[in-house]
């Protein structure tokens, strides 16, 4: 759950310009663009590793 808040808080000061452009949006503006489209795929990824995680403590008897 570390990646949402990096690419979101953490890299902030070394995206925060309008130059250059990506698809005819400010780099700021598509930055926060991709990383509202990764913060899902991370959460995802999280619950899955739990999950695994929580299924192999079950089977051992925990």
């Amino acid at each position: 759950m570390l990646v949402p808040f990096v690419l979101y808080a953490g890299a902030l000061p070394f995206v925060n310009r309008v130059e250059p452009t990506v698809a005819g949006l400010p780099f700021f503006f598509a930055w926060l663009i991709g990383a509202t489209v990764l913060t899902p795929f991370a959460v995802w990824m999280t619950w899955r590793g739990d999950r695994k995680h929580r299924n192999h403590q079950k089977g051992h008897g925990q």
